[in-house]
This record gives structure tokens, sequence and C-alpha cells, in this order.
């Protein structure tokens, strides 16, 4: 796996919380639209029209999910990997002109790195476009990126915070996760961590285990100590 820096073992201090791992589509960078506009681009090109009310299936899944379902809604006449090429080249068109984050994101990255919390950036989105968001986000907010094509499985499944959390040396279980979407809200609890969801485009409803808030403004380093418990 790419990782930005080697892997660290420590501790923030006078706290269970060992790790932040946090989403990036709709959850740092306001990008999930950029998708869905890449994938309406995309398939007008080919000769369809994409139904509004997909978008809840495909939002926040890895590229193969999405993609594939839109092939077999539509019956369009293109390959998957064909198409995964076509939607990152139109995603990285967009994010190369304007690259908005979320409310409170640039605030909760610098505290975290203020105060040595180890992070790391766990997204479906591909190791092209993750480094390309990484030039606005600031690589050196993170430990540990990890990327959808960079594990053998990729949300809904716990595979991608299961490897964030061992290589920064921490117990899922003591890692509070930042999510938009339901299905990496999904991984992320069949990993054990602590969640918080920052709803993007779906609502998502609170569970034991699962802190549901409107905004990263509402997300600071007490508040995420509290969510995996002093």
């Amino acid at each position: 796996m790419t990782s930005t820096v080697p892997a660290v073992g420590t501790r923030t201090a006078q706290s269970n919380l060992q790790a932040v791992l946090l989403d990036m589509d709709g959850t740092l960078v306001d990008t999930e639209g950029f998708w869905w506009d890449a994938e309406v681009e995309a398939f007008a090109k080919l000769g369809h029209a994409l139904d509004e009310s997909w978008r809840d299936v495909v939002v926040g899944g890895p590229m193969s999910r999405s993609a594939g379902f839109l092939i077999e809604a539509t019956g369009a006449d293109i390959t998957l990997p064909e198409l995964t090429v076509l939607l990152n080249d139109a995603f990285e068109d967009r994010i190369s002109r304007t690259l908005p984050l979320m409310p409170g994101a640039a605030r909760l990255l610098a505290e975290l790195a203020a105060h040595e919390v180890p992070t790391a950036l766990v997204s479906a989105s591909h190791r092209r476009i993750i480094d390309r968001v990484l030039d606005s986000l600031g690589r050196h907010h993170f430990h540990l990126t990890v990327a959808g094509d960079e594990v053998q499985r990729t949300k809904p499944h716990p595979d991608p915070y299961l490897h964030a959390a061992a290589r920064l040396g921490a117990d899922p279980a003591r890692c509070a996760v930042v999510e938009d979407t339901a299905t990496g809200v999904a991984a992320a609890e069949a990993a054990g961590c602590r969640v918080v969801a920052v709803p993007s485009v779906a609502p998502i409803a609170p569970s034991p285990g699962r802190t549901v808030v409107s905004s990263l403004e509402e997300v600071d380093l007490p508040f995420l100590r509290a969510v995996v418990g002093h």
C-alpha cells in the first residue's frame, strides 16, 4: 500500500482516541456533486440520460460498483475499464479548476496536526485522484493515505479502515472515522470504528456507536475524544 509517511505508533496523550480516519469526497472536499456531474457528462456523450434517483445509489461507492451500476441501468455500449478512465478524466478536469473544502475541514485538519493526532485519509477514489486533491488539502495533514484501488476490497468492506488502523498502530475501536455516506459508514462500522457521520447527499440515521452531525464545524478534537470515550 502507498503511504505518505512511514507508519507511526504514537497515541494522543490522556485519551482513548488513538487515530482519526477521514473520508475525502463529500467529507473534506465538496466533490460528491463533481462525481455525479462527471457521470452525467460521460453518459450524455454515450447518448444516455441518467435518472436523478440513481444519484443516491452511486454516491460514496467504489468506482467499479458505481460505474457498473450505471452501465447496466442505461445499457450503454462501453466497458467498465473504458468508463473508469472517462470518469476519472472528467473528475480530474473539474478539480483542476476548483476544489472547495467542506466547512470546518481546514480548521479540523489543522487542529489534529497541531496536537499530533495520527491521521489517515481513507477514500474509495483512485490514487491519481487522491494525489491531486492532496495538493490542495495538504499532504502534511496525513500520516497515511489509502486509495480505493490499493486495497483488494474497498468500501463498504472494512478493509480500507482496518488497513489504515493497522498501519497507524491503532486499535480500530479507538479510532474515530469521519464519513459522509452510508457506504463509508458501513465500512467503518464493519471495521469496529466509532463513526461521526456528516451526511452530504443522502441522510444517515444515528445508531449505537455512530454520531450524526450536520457539519464538520461541529467537530473538533474534544468532540472526537468523546466519541471514542475518554
